[in-house]
Protein backbone atom coordinates (compact mmCIF):
# COMPACT_ATOMS: atom_id res chain seq x y z
CA UNK A 1 0.00 0.00 0.00
CA UNK A 2 1.42 3.39 -1.02
CA UNK A 3 0.55 7.04 -0.44
CA UNK A 4 0.03 7.40 -4.19
CA UNK A 5 -2.53 4.60 -4.22
CA UNK A 6 -4.39 6.27 -1.34
CA UNK A 7 -4.38 9.55 -3.26
CA UNK A 8 -5.85 7.78 -6.28
CA UNK A 9 -8.74 6.11 -4.44
CA UNK A 10 -9.57 9.38 -2.70
CA UNK A 11 -9.61 11.13 -6.09
CA UNK A 12 -11.93 8.49 -7.58
CA UNK A 13 -14.25 8.87 -4.59
CA UNK A 14 -14.19 12.66 -4.85
CA UNK A 15 -14.84 12.92 -8.58
CA UNK A 16 -16.76 9.63 -8.96
CA UNK A 17 -14.94 8.93 -12.19
CA UNK A 18 -11.67 7.17 -13.08
CA UNK A 19 -11.17 9.56 -15.99
CA UNK A 20 -11.84 12.65 -13.88
CA UNK A 21 -9.63 11.36 -11.06
CA UNK A 22 -6.77 10.64 -13.45
CA UNK A 23 -7.06 14.16 -14.90
CA UNK A 24 -6.89 15.75 -11.42
CA UNK A 25 -3.94 13.53 -10.45
CA UNK A 26 -2.10 14.34 -13.72
CA UNK A 27 -1.75 10.70 -14.76
CA UNK A 28 -3.30 8.61 -17.51
CA UNK A 29 -6.52 6.78 -16.75
CA UNK A 30 -4.93 3.30 -17.33
CA UNK A 31 -2.14 4.16 -14.87
CA UNK A 32 -4.58 5.24 -12.18
CA UNK A 33 -6.88 2.24 -12.78
CA UNK A 34 -3.94 -0.15 -12.56
CA UNK A 35 -2.83 1.28 -9.21
CA UNK A 36 -6.38 1.13 -7.80
CA UNK A 37 -6.63 -2.50 -8.97
CA UNK A 38 -3.28 -3.31 -7.32
CA UNK A 39 -4.51 -1.85 -4.04
CA UNK A 40 -7.73 -3.86 -4.27
CA UNK A 41 -5.68 -7.02 -4.91
CA UNK A 42 -3.44 -6.26 -1.92
CA UNK A 43 -6.40 -5.68 0.40
CA UNK A 44 -8.47 -8.51 -1.06
CA UNK A 45 -11.61 -6.36 -1.39
CA UNK A 46 -13.36 -4.33 -4.09
CA UNK A 47 -13.24 -0.62 -3.30
CA UNK A 48 -15.51 0.59 -6.12
CA UNK A 49 -18.61 -0.60 -7.92
CA UNK A 50 -17.52 -0.03 -11.51
CA UNK A 51 -20.92 -1.10 -12.91
CA UNK A 52 -22.49 2.16 -11.66
CA UNK A 53 -22.23 5.51 -13.37
CA UNK A 54 -21.00 7.61 -11.74
CA UNK A 55 -18.64 5.18 -10.01
CA UNK A 56 -19.47 4.68 -6.32
CA UNK A 57 -17.49 3.05 -3.51
CA UNK A 58 -18.61 -0.27 -2.11
CA UNK A 59 -19.71 -0.41 1.53
CA UNK A 60 -16.28 -1.53 2.72
CA UNK A 61 -14.68 0.79 0.18
CA UNK A 62 -16.34 3.80 1.86
CA UNK A 63 -14.82 2.82 5.20
CA UNK A 64 -11.37 2.29 3.73
CA UNK A 65 -11.48 5.57 1.80
CA UNK A 66 -12.50 7.45 4.97
CA UNK A 67 -9.46 6.01 6.74
CA UNK A 68 -7.29 6.80 3.70
CA UNK A 69 -8.28 10.47 4.04
CA UNK A 70 -7.12 10.42 7.66
CA UNK A 71 -3.81 8.72 6.76
CA UNK A 72 -3.18 11.16 3.92
CA UNK A 73 -3.92 14.13 6.17
CA UNK A 74 -1.45 12.80 8.73
CA UNK A 75 1.23 12.36 6.07
CA UNK A 76 0.70 15.96 4.94
CA UNK A 77 1.53 17.15 8.45
CA UNK A 78 5.14 16.19 7.78
CA UNK A 79 5.23 18.89 5.09
CA UNK A 80 3.71 21.33 7.58
CA UNK A 81 6.47 20.62 10.10
CA UNK A 82 9.08 21.44 7.46
CA UNK A 83 7.20 24.58 6.44
CA UNK A 84 6.97 25.72 10.06
CA UNK A 85 10.71 25.30 10.48
CA UNK A 86 11.32 27.36 7.35
CA UNK A 87 9.08 30.12 8.79
CA UNK A 88 7.74 31.00 5.36
CA UNK A 89 4.19 30.22 4.35
CA UNK A 90 3.88 28.61 0.95
CA UNK A 91 1.49 26.44 -1.02
CA UNK A 92 -2.19 26.55 -1.89
CA UNK A 93 -4.98 27.56 0.48
CA UNK A 94 -8.39 26.50 -0.87
CA UNK A 95 -11.18 28.51 0.72
CA UNK A 96 -14.95 28.31 0.40
CA UNK A 97 -17.03 31.34 1.41
CA UNK A 98 -20.78 31.95 1.48
CA UNK A 99 -22.22 34.66 -0.83
CA UNK A 100 -23.67 36.71 2.04
CA UNK A 101 -20.17 37.20 3.52
CA UNK A 102 -17.90 37.24 0.46
CA UNK A 103 -18.56 40.75 -0.97
CA UNK A 104 -18.06 42.44 2.39
CA UNK A 105 -14.72 41.01 3.46
CA UNK A 106 -12.92 39.47 0.46
CA UNK A 107 -12.22 42.72 -1.45
CA UNK A 108 -10.85 44.23 1.78
CA UNK A 109 -8.43 41.46 2.73
CA UNK A 110 -7.17 39.76 -0.45
CA UNK A 111 -4.57 42.34 -1.46
CA UNK A 112 -3.13 42.57 2.06
CA UNK A 113 -2.97 38.79 2.42
CA UNK A 114 -1.25 38.30 -0.93
CA UNK A 115 1.30 41.02 -0.19
CA UNK A 116 2.14 39.58 3.23
CA UNK A 117 2.32 35.98 2.04
CA UNK A 118 3.56 35.93 -1.57
CA UNK A 119 4.33 32.21 -1.33
CA UNK A 120 0.68 31.34 -0.74
CA UNK A 121 -1.71 30.85 -3.64
CA UNK A 122 -5.18 31.75 -2.37
CA UNK A 123 -7.95 29.91 -4.25
CA UNK A 124 -11.47 31.00 -3.32
CA UNK A 125 -14.88 29.56 -4.26
CA UNK A 126 -18.14 31.34 -3.45
CA UNK A 127 -20.63 28.59 -2.59
CA UNK A 128 -23.59 27.75 -0.36
CA UNK A 129 -23.09 26.42 3.16
CA UNK A 130 -24.17 22.92 2.13
CA UNK A 131 -21.67 22.81 -0.76
CA UNK A 132 -18.81 24.03 1.42
CA UNK A 133 -19.56 21.50 4.17
CA UNK A 134 -19.55 18.68 1.63
CA UNK A 135 -16.22 19.77 0.14
CA UNK A 136 -14.62 20.18 3.56
CA UNK A 137 -15.58 16.60 4.36
CA UNK A 138 -14.16 15.38 1.02
CA UNK A 139 -10.95 17.35 1.49
CA UNK A 140 -11.31 19.47 -1.66
CA UNK A 141 -11.37 22.64 0.50
CA UNK A 142 -8.94 23.51 3.30
CA UNK A 143 -11.35 25.80 5.12
CA UNK A 144 -14.63 27.62 4.79
CA UNK A 145 -15.84 31.03 5.95
CA UNK A 146 -19.37 30.31 7.12
CA UNK A 147 -22.13 31.36 9.44
CA UNK A 148 -22.17 29.03 12.44
CA UNK A 149 -22.91 26.98 14.50
CA UNK A 150 -23.27 24.13 12.00
CA UNK A 151 -23.71 21.25 14.47
CA UNK A 152 -21.37 19.04 12.39
CA UNK A 153 -19.27 16.74 14.58
CA UNK A 154 -16.68 16.14 11.85
CA UNK A 155 -15.89 19.86 11.51
CA UNK A 156 -13.97 22.33 13.68
CA UNK A 157 -15.36 25.88 14.01
CA UNK A 158 -13.26 28.88 15.01
CA UNK A 159 -15.50 31.97 15.53
CA UNK A 160 -13.97 35.13 14.04
CA UNK A 161 -16.63 37.83 14.41
CA UNK A 162 -20.26 38.44 15.33
CA UNK A 163 -22.11 40.60 12.81
CA UNK A 164 -25.33 42.40 13.69
CA UNK A 165 -28.36 42.31 11.43
CA UNK A 166 -30.11 45.58 10.53
CA UNK A 167 -33.33 46.41 8.72
CA UNK A 168 -33.21 48.29 5.43
CA UNK A 169 -36.58 49.92 4.75
CA UNK A 170 -38.35 52.07 2.18
CA UNK A 171 -40.26 55.22 3.09
CA UNK A 172 -43.53 53.34 2.59
CA UNK A 173 -42.55 50.65 5.10
CA UNK A 174 -44.13 50.68 8.56
CA UNK A 175 -40.62 50.31 9.97
CA UNK A 176 -39.49 53.68 8.54
CA UNK A 177 -41.48 55.51 11.24
CA UNK A 178 -39.46 53.89 14.03
CA UNK A 179 -36.01 54.87 15.24
CA UNK A 180 -35.18 51.42 16.63
CA UNK A 181 -37.11 48.22 16.07
CA UNK A 182 -37.82 44.83 17.62
CA UNK A 183 -38.57 41.60 15.71
CA UNK A 184 -42.29 41.89 16.47
CA UNK A 185 -42.41 45.12 14.43
CA UNK A 186 -41.62 43.22 11.21
CA UNK A 187 -44.43 42.51 8.76
CA UNK A 188 -43.40 39.52 6.65
CA UNK A 189 -45.78 40.57 3.89
CA UNK A 190 -43.45 43.43 2.97
CA UNK A 191 -40.15 41.60 3.44
CA UNK A 192 -37.70 40.66 0.68
CA UNK A 193 -35.65 37.60 1.70
CA UNK A 194 -33.08 35.28 0.17
CA UNK A 195 -34.23 32.08 -1.52
CA UNK A 196 -33.98 28.56 -0.12
CA UNK A 197 -30.50 27.14 0.43
CA UNK A 198 -28.96 30.25 1.99
CA UNK A 199 -28.31 30.12 5.72
CA UNK A 200 -28.99 33.84 6.09
CA UNK A 201 -32.57 33.23 4.95
CA UNK A 202 -33.06 30.90 7.93
CA UNK A 203 -31.48 33.44 10.27
CA UNK A 204 -33.77 36.21 9.01
CA UNK A 205 -36.82 33.98 9.42
CA UNK A 206 -35.62 33.13 12.93
CA UNK A 207 -35.44 36.85 13.70
CA UNK A 208 -39.01 37.23 12.53
CA UNK A 209 -40.03 33.92 14.14
CA UNK A 210 -42.38 33.25 11.25
CA UNK A 211 -42.05 30.74 8.40
CA UNK A 212 -44.79 31.85 6.03
CA UNK A 213 -43.99 32.49 2.37
CA UNK A 214 -42.55 35.92 1.62
CA UNK A 215 -43.45 37.20 -1.82
CA UNK A 216 -43.10 40.95 -1.50
CA UNK A 217 -46.20 41.54 -3.58
CA UNK A 218 -49.36 39.55 -4.15
CA UNK A 219 -48.67 38.87 -7.84
CA UNK A 220 -44.90 38.66 -7.74
CA UNK A 221 -42.48 36.22 -6.13
CA UNK A 222 -38.75 36.90 -6.35
CA UNK A 223 -35.95 34.40 -5.66
CA UNK A 224 -32.39 35.63 -5.24
CA UNK A 225 -29.17 34.61 -3.52
CA UNK A 226 -27.78 38.14 -3.44
CA UNK A 227 -28.01 40.52 -0.48
CA UNK A 228 -27.19 43.41 -2.82
CA UNK A 229 -30.18 42.53 -4.99
CA UNK A 230 -32.46 42.59 -1.93
CA UNK A 231 -31.23 46.10 -1.15
CA UNK A 232 -31.96 47.24 -4.69
CA UNK A 233 -35.45 45.72 -4.53
CA UNK A 234 -36.19 47.93 -1.53
CA UNK A 235 -34.71 50.97 -3.32
CA UNK A 236 -36.81 50.41 -6.43
CA UNK A 237 -39.93 48.59 -5.24
CA UNK A 238 -40.53 49.58 -1.59
CA UNK A 239 -40.86 47.04 1.21
CA UNK A 240 -38.04 46.08 3.57
CA UNK A 241 -35.25 43.57 3.98
CA UNK A 242 -32.62 42.48 6.51
CA UNK A 243 -28.92 43.20 5.85
CA UNK A 244 -25.71 42.13 7.59
CA UNK A 245 -24.02 45.14 9.16
CA UNK A 246 -20.89 45.01 6.98
CA UNK A 247 -23.15 45.61 3.95
CA UNK A 248 -23.64 49.20 5.16
CA UNK A 249 -20.06 50.23 4.40
CA UNK A 250 -20.77 51.25 0.80
CA UNK A 251 -24.16 52.91 1.34
CA UNK A 252 -24.58 56.59 0.49
CA UNK A 253 -26.17 59.11 2.85
CA UNK A 254 -29.66 58.67 1.36
CA UNK A 255 -29.44 54.90 1.72
CA UNK A 256 -28.15 55.11 5.30
CA UNK A 257 -31.39 56.97 6.17
CA UNK A 258 -33.21 53.72 5.34
CA UNK A 259 -31.32 51.70 7.98
CA UNK A 260 -33.07 50.78 11.22
CA UNK A 261 -31.18 49.11 14.06
CA UNK A 262 -32.65 46.53 16.41
CA UNK A 263 -32.92 47.17 20.12
CA UNK A 264 -30.56 45.20 22.38
CA UNK A 265 -29.97 42.30 22.35
CA UNK A 266 -29.43 42.79 18.63
CA UNK A 267 -29.90 39.76 16.36
CA UNK A 268 -26.54 38.76 14.91
CA UNK A 269 -24.73 35.99 13.08
CA UNK A 270 -21.57 34.22 14.14
CA UNK A 271 -19.05 34.03 11.29
CA UNK A 272 -16.36 31.37 11.66
CA UNK A 273 -13.51 29.74 9.83
CA UNK A 274 -14.50 26.08 9.55
CA UNK A 275 -12.16 23.16 8.91
CA UNK A 276 -12.31 19.39 8.95
CA UNK A 277 -11.38 18.15 12.43
CA UNK A 278 -8.18 16.65 10.95
CA UNK A 279 -7.37 19.91 9.20
CA UNK A 280 -4.01 20.89 7.80
CA UNK A 281 -2.35 24.20 6.86
CA UNK A 282 -2.85 25.61 10.35
CA UNK A 283 -0.47 28.53 9.91
CA UNK A 284 -2.04 29.59 6.62
CA UNK A 285 -5.53 29.42 8.08
CA UNK A 286 -4.41 31.38 11.14
CA UNK A 287 -2.91 34.02 8.84
CA UNK A 288 -6.23 34.29 6.98
CA UNK A 289 -8.11 34.62 10.26
CA UNK A 290 -5.79 37.41 11.43
CA UNK A 291 -6.22 39.28 8.16
CA UNK A 292 -10.01 39.18 8.62
CA UNK A 293 -9.69 40.37 12.22
CA UNK A 294 -7.49 43.28 11.12
CA UNK A 295 -10.35 44.46 8.88
CA UNK A 296 -13.38 43.76 11.07
CA UNK A 297 -14.39 46.61 13.44
CA UNK A 298 -13.63 45.85 17.10
CA UNK A 299 -17.31 45.97 18.07
CA UNK A 300 -17.93 42.90 15.90
CA UNK A 301 -15.33 40.81 17.72
CA UNK A 302 -17.56 40.35 20.77
CA UNK A 303 -21.00 38.75 21.05
CA UNK A 304 -21.87 40.78 24.11
CA UNK A 305 -25.46 42.17 23.95
CA UNK A 306 -26.14 40.15 20.81
CA UNK A 307 -28.50 37.28 20.17
CA UNK A 308 -26.84 34.80 17.80
CA UNK A 309 -29.32 33.50 15.23
CA UNK A 310 -29.25 29.78 14.49
CA UNK A 311 -29.27 28.52 10.89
Amino acid sequence: MTITQLEYIIAVDTYRSFVGAADKCFVTQPTLSMQVQKLEDTLGVKLFDRSKQPVIPTEIGSEIIAQARVLLAESEKIKEIISDRQKELSGELRVGIIPTVAPYILPKIIQGFVEKYPGVKLIVWEQTTEQIIQQLKMGTLDCGILSTPLHESSLTEVPVFYENFVAYVSKNSKLSKKKNIVPDDIDMEEMWVLNEGHCMREQVLNICQRRKATKGYQHFEYNTGSVETLKRMVDMNNGATILPELALADLNEKQLDKVRYFKSPEPAREVSIVMHRNFLKRRMIEALKNEILNFVPKRLRSKKKKEIMDI
